[in-house]
């Protein structure tokens, strides 16, 4: 199976040096991106191993981390601006 990888410095590459600061500096941010890295490695290995299990599982951790991702951006567009 074709698995789309969802890899953060793949998603952002704009904002590289900014998460590289806030997963140092800002202990939230860094247990989210931990979170999101999580959440992705799971699906990811759920889907191409085949593993047997059922759609709203696995659409219920893609949802997690979209949410995620989209918190991590509102929180990476405002340090972007702070430099």
């Amino acid at each position: 199976m074709q698995v789309e990888h969802h890899e953060l410095h793949h998603e952002f590459p704009e904002f590289l040096d900014v998460m590289q600061v806030l997963r140092s500096s800002d202990s939230r941010f860094s247990q989210m991106f931990d979170e999101y890295h999580n959440l992705t490695s799971e699906v990811e290995r759920l889907e191409e191993e085949d593993v047997p299990v059922d759609d709203f599982t696995i659409e219920t951790m893609k949802k997690a981390r979209a949410r995620l991702k989209d918190k991590m951006y509102q929180i990476l567009v405002a340090n972007k601006k702070k430099n």
